[in-house]
């Protein structure tokens, strides 16, 4: 079972929600877990359990981070307002950052997501390449 990771920002969330109802049969057999208030109107839309951490400005960001860095999450969607101000904007970077080192696939807007699903990579069994940062870790041993 895939794990998928949802976040939108208030400007984005209409549109993300539009984009997983055309798609909720897509969903019915992810385990999804999403930001807060995100989260919750995921929730109600699919009427499918969604596991919702703290709101991104509150941590939530950063929450769904720390699960990309243990492994737990195989695909992000965050759809992201680049048009507003957000004052959690480093936090924003960092999980953009985090799902690049863990290599995971990253949707921020409609065309994107429609691709990844529409993969016959997907659809598959698909298992990325998990990096290897033994070396990096291990660089200030003697």
């Amino acid at each position: 079972m895939k794990t998928i990771a949802l976040v939108a920002h208030d400007g984005k969330k209409a549109a993300l929600l539009d984009w997983i109802d055309r798609h909720r049969q897509f969903f019915a057999d992810k385990k999804l877990v999403a930001t807060g208030t995100t989260g919750k109107l995921i929730s109600e839309r699919l009427q499918q359990q969604v596991h919702c951490l703290a709101s991104g400005p509150l941590g939530g960001d950063q929450q769904i981070g720390a699960l990309i860095a243990e492994q737990q999450i195989d695909w992000l969607i965050f759809f992201w307002d680049p048009l507003s101000s957000q004052p959690h904007d480093p936090d924003v970077k960092a999980l953009i950052r985090l799902a690049v080192v863990w290599n995971i696939p990253v949707a921020c807007n409609i065309a994107t997501a429609d691709f990844i699903i529409h993969s016959s990579l997907y659809q598959q069994d698909y298992q990325r390449q998990i990096p290897d940062f033994k070396a990096h870790n291990d660089r200030f041993r003697g």
